[in-house]
């Protein structure tokens, strides 16, 4: 096996990797440019004007959903323990079930541009638009703050950057190429590059699933084998349990955490604005069946690369990198093919955070432009070029605070698919119990709205500032450092690392209640408006062209 890391802490030729991923970063600037040719209007820059297909808007979402939690994160969670960070890509996967049966289409339908705009369709609009602009970004700002943290690692890794001011420094840089493909491109230009990307990291993930089953003779038993005789001590990383089978409050952590990612993705705010850029509800439907068997045929690559990581380079050496867990998917690169295969898949990975980060950042930033700014604020009196203009700002804005949180993510070596988790855990907490009232109950209530959004992200939020998450997690023996955010510091009282099993079910309670205690009586035109929007699409190209 070649010298992984170098004495100064990288793999491979800083100068050759450098090269490579510039490659990758001058391609993704030119199809920007390009893109940003056409855009004219608030529904071009936010929805690509409503002309991506099914088939183009599958690939985007798959390219939008596979992060760097699914291609670093999900790989050394499994390379790390094994079977149980598997269950991370059968619950990322499974979700997608809920998005399709449930919200898929039924969003398309209202021809909207963001998530408020469905919630507060029949509702008073002020608060409602208010709670919902305040939930997607902070589900898009935990989301952030694992890409960044990704794009972080990667780079000090490539670069052989040490110290944590070096760190800090490419986190930033890194954040401020990331907010200028979203003030260039927009929707459209965000779409075309998470095509590009879905179709690279698929590729990418399929010759390192190819490369590492021919190094066992494409018997994937020996290569299972293989992964348990380099797992860490007394790790059985073929079994459940390594990681969330120890203990009574690891188990209901992997329950808690289960029902996050299964129920989080039909949340997701940069998910469910994917919905509004195609023309029609079929396109809708196709791009998410699309999207679901991507996503599912990446993720049993996945399976192999992250048993390969663990089996060719070890679960020690992974650790022992920067980066950690998430340095997995590199290192096996570089075992594999060298220097030049660490380049490709490392430019493959940051084209993949690229993309998603700037998905999330017109998400933040057009939720805050359209339904805080424009309808809040403005009280719909904005120009379409002013309310574009303010969303640039936000992405500015909500740029900045992710690269400083990533920078903390960063220094403490968490896995960005267990910080993606929380994002999920959010969504499905403020948002999904929300949406599928406002959906499927006629009697819902304005209250009710702000009682389960609110409740939900309070709750949720709450948990996790008072978890291990970010203060009191114990000391890992191969880092020294504590996985929490912030070190040497201990104020959690609250025992689960995901909070999605007290959250979830309090934010469908809290809706309930706050309905049935509500004096408004719902607007029974509206209500039947809706419903027949949501179910036929009537009336919905009337509502774009208004």
């Amino acid at each position: 096996m070649p010298d992984l890391l170098a004495a100064e802490g990288s793999i491979g030729e800083p100068a050759i990797n450098i090269s490579i991923f510039g490659v990758f970063v001058l391609i993704t600037l030119v199809i920007t440019f390009r893109a940003s040719r056409n855009n004219k209007s608030a529904a071009d820059y936010y929805a690509a004007g409503r002309n991506i297909s099914g088939t183009q808007n599958g690939l985007a979402i798959a390219g939008d959903y596979l992060s760097a939690a699914s291609f670093l994160g999900i790989a050394g969670a499994i390379a790390v323990y094994g079977y149980d960070g598997f269950l991370y890509s059968i619950g990322f996967l499974v979700a997608w079930l809920v998005a399709l049966l449930l919200v898929a289409e039924l969003m398309r339908n209202t021809a909207r541009f963001t998530m408020a705009d469905v919630l507060a369709f029949r509702m008073r609009q002020a608060p409602v638009r208010m709670a919902a602009a305040i939930s997607t970004l902070v589900v898009s700002l935990f989301y952030l703050l694992a890409q960044m943290a990704g794009a972080g690692g990667l780079v000090t890794l490539l670069l052989g950057v040490s110290g944590e001011a070096a760190q800090a420094v490419v986190v930033t840089v890194v954040g401020a190429l990331m907010i200028f493909y979203v003030l260039v491109g927009g929707m459209r230009g965000t779409t075309y590059v998470q095509i590009i990307k879905a179709s690279l990291l698929i590729i990418g993930a399929f010759v390192m699933t190819v490369w590492v089953l021919g190094k066992y003779g494409f018997n994937l038993s020996s290569l299972l084998g293989g992964a348990q005789d380099n797992a860490a001590a007394g790790r059985n990383v073929l079994a459940p349990g390594a990681q969330y089978g120890l203990t009574n409050t690891s188990k209901l952590d992997f329950v808690s955490l289960g029902l996050a990612l299964v129920l989080g993705t039909a949340g997701l705010p940069h998910v469910l604005m994917r919905f509004y850029t195609v023309p029609t509800a079929k396109d809708a439907r196709r791009s998410v069946v699309w999207a679901i068997w991507l996503i599912g045929i990446f993720y049993l690559f996945s399976l192999v690369i992250g048993y390969g990581a663990g089996a060719l380079v070890g679960a020690e050496e992974i650790l022992a990198a920067p980066g950690a867990v998430n340095a997995a998917a590199p290192l096996l690169a570089f075992e594999l093919g060298g220097t030049a295969l660490l380049g490709i898949i490392s430019g493959v990975a940051f084209a993949t955070i690229l993309a998603v980060v700037a998905g999330l950042t017109i998400t933040a930033s057009a939720s805050f432009a359209h339904d805080v700014y424009a309808s809040v604020i403005k009280k719909g009196k904005v120009s379409p070029n002013g309310e574009v203009r303010v969303a640039r700002i936000t992405a500015v804005v909500i740029g900045a605070i992710a690269i400083g949180l990533g920078i903390l993510a960063l220094q403490a070596g968490l896995n960005i698919a267990f910080l993606v988790a929380l994002a999920f855990a959010i969504a499905a907490s403020a948002n999904l119990p929300t949406i599928l009232y406002t959906l499927f109950w006629k009697k819902f209530t304005t209250q009710g709205a702000l009682w389960s959004i609110y409740g939900g992200l309070i709750a949720c939020v709450g948990l996790i500032i008072f978890s291990p998450v970010v203060s009191g997690a114990p000391i890992v023996e191969a880092t020294g450092k504590s996985t929490s955010l912030f070190q040497n510091v201990d104020f959690h009282w609250f025992p689960l690392n995901n909070p999605g099993l007290v959250s979830i079910p309090l934010s469908f309670f809290l809706g309930w209640l706050g309905t049935k205690l509500s004096k408004e009586r719902p607007d029974e035109l509206k209500s039947a408006e809706l419903e027949v929007r949501a179910f036929t699409g009537i009336g919905a190209e009337q509502a774009v062209q208004h």
